[in-house]
């Protein structure tokens, strides 16, 4: 059966589906105003509109696959990106969902300043939500204004096509728009607020249902908002599993948890460190969803978090996500006893279904990056575990590294052991940061190791060459990259985001002429404000 074929047409113009508003149980929200909405699984609220909307930036990609022709700066399609002008067939909503926030529980948070215009149909016939970020306030913007800075839209819209293009399960940015208004935000908490410039990002997913979703129910005791909530969920995004039953919420959960691991897995394989793996920034899809204070392992530290909120405790550290994701599938195990009628421990398979297929997903997934294929067990296991402990201790650059090493690779498989240090040399001076040491010793040790272990491959250099490359990145949205951008956009120039936005596209392709894109953090950018550490300020 031939996929359905959609007219193009400005998003002003397009009919919108609304299944959730249908499906599930919402108010009319009576006011903008900050409060609690017990027994509600959204509030229907309309964007607050804004000065001077006009386009900054346009995912050409997305758009082409969700039927949307791109928009001039200024106009009726602009107005709805940026929540100025409803249409008659959306029906715009926030969220309400609770949350675990570093491993405290805070009760009803929601969507605070996004809110949904409802779902377009793709060219493939396939529902897509599309959300406001930073639309103005709803009932659960507590004590914010619920708007959003260019700073962080601009890096939202960045990071959600850059993750997509590395092939990392994530959400979309369909558009970048700047609001002509001044928001005012302290960015470090540290009392020296003042005004930014405003803008709204459309973010676009199959659903923003997230764990906290369904823990603010059962927390509340809403058994039957959460039976309605899993229903909906499953009906629409999980059908291949069958009608909802206490037998199928567990084989859900199980695959939630495999969604989850492959997710987490891709973080940890390219480098991502999320920053704020609360469980309402959880996809119930194992999306990357709520791009904050993320940041991309640059010397290679475990303990490295780009959240200033985090360094007490450093939970969401790079070293730490895998564990945190299992800890937070654990507390939506615990939301979803109710719906289990049988012994409420089977639920511990679909934890366990994550840790299996972590650990072999992660395995898969190094083994390819270092260009080995053959089966060798244990030996591979060991290979895989001294290399991580020698990048820890050498703190190289993880995607420079990695990248050189595919090169490395080519000749290592034609070249005789006394090119191994040769070899060795260029990838160090390559990938190292001089300040932050000169001991080599380990990762000497391991490159030999590996130099070995390699020629036991049978397949051709080439064939290992370009399959590591392939799975190793030459470019990477770096934190300094991404400021470079803003601090260009403030200024009305997006020339910076736009060559950005491009390369990434093809962040496996060497694109010789943008060499300086894939170069190691400057020193300079190790203690600048956005370059190498956030705030959950935006």
């Amino acid at each position: 059966m031939s996929s359905p074929t959609l007219s193009i047409a400005p998003v002003d113009q397009v009919t919108f589906h609304n299944s959730l508003v249908d499906e599930l149980r919402g108010e009319v929200a009576p006011n903008k105003l900050p409060r609690q909405v017990p027994g509600y699984h959204y509030s229907r609220i309309d964007p607050t509109p804004v000065r001077d909307p006009h386009l900054l930036a346009w995912a050409d990609d997305l758009a082409a696959y969700l039927g949307l022709s791109c928009p001039s700066e200024r106009g009726p399609a602009v107005d709805a990106l940026a929540g100025n002008l409803v249409t008659d067939s959306m029906k715009p909503f926030a969220a309400r969902y609770g949350g675990h926030q570093f491993g405290n529980w805070a009760g009803q948070l929601g969507d605070g300043r996004a809110i949904s215009l409802g779902e377009v149909k793709a060219t493939d016939g396939s529902n897509w939500e599309i959300q406001l970020k930073g639309a103005g306030p709803t009932p659960y913007s507590r004590r914010a204004d619920g708007r959003a800075v260019l700073r962080s839209s601009l890096r939202e819209f960045l990071c959600s096509e850059a993750m997509h293009y590395l092939g990392v399960p994530t959400t979309r940015a369909l558009s970048l728009v700047a609001t002509g208004d001044e928001v005012v935000r302290d960015m470090f908490y540290d009392g020296n607020a003042r005004p930014e410039p405003g803008a709204i990002v459309a973010r676009v997913a199959p659903t923003f249902v997230r764990f906290g979703s369904f823990q603010i129910l059962t927390s509340l005791g809403e058994i039957d908002n959460l039976r309605t909530l899993a229903d909906y969920i499953i009906r629409q995004y999980y059908p291949e599993l069958g009608a909802p039953s206490p037998e199928v919420y567990l084989r859900w959960f199980e695959e939630v948890s495999r969604r989850t691991a492959v997710m987490v897995a891709h973080w940890m394989s390219v480098g991502f460190v999320h920053g704020v793996m609360n469980t309402d920034n959880m996809s119930i899809l194992g999306l990357t969803i709520d791009y904050g204070p993320y940041g991309w392992l640059e010397p290679y530290d475990p303990d490295w978090t780009p959240n200033t909120t985090d360094f007490g405790s450093r939970r969401y550290a790079f070293g730490q996500q895998t564990n945190v994701a299992l800890w937070n599938l654990f507390q939506l195990a615990r939301t979803l006893t109710p719906l289990v009628t049988t012994d409420v421990q089977e639920l511990n398979k679909g934890l366990d279904v994550y840790r299996t297929t972590l650990a072999e997903t992660q395995q898969y997934m190094m083994l390819r990056k270092l260009g080995l294929t053959a089966q060798n067990g244990d030996e591979d296991r060991a290979l895989l575990d001294s290399l991580t402990d020698a990048l820890a201790e050498t703190q190289v650059d993880m995607t420079i590294f990695f990248r050189q090493l595919s090169h490395a690779a080519y000749r290592l498989l034609s070249a005789t052991d006394h090119a191994i240090q040769p070899l060795f040399d260029e990838l160090w001076s390559a990938a190292s940061y001089p300040e932050l040491g000169t001991e080599q010793e380990a990762l000497q040790h391991w490159f030999g190791r590996y130099a070995a272990r390699l020629r036991q491959e049978t397949v051709g250099a080439e064939a290992v060459r370009d399959d590591m490359l392939g799975v190793n990145p030459k470019y990477v949205l770096r934190n300094y990259l991404a400021q470079q951008a803003i601090e260009a956009a403030e200024t009305g120039d997006v020339s910076v985001l736009n060559r950005l936005m491009d390369v990434l596209k093809t962040p496996y392709a060497e694109q010789p002429e943008h060499d300086d894109l894939a170069a190691k953090r400057p020193a300079w950018a190790s203690t600048k404000p956005g370059c190498a550490t956030l705030s959950c300020s935006s």
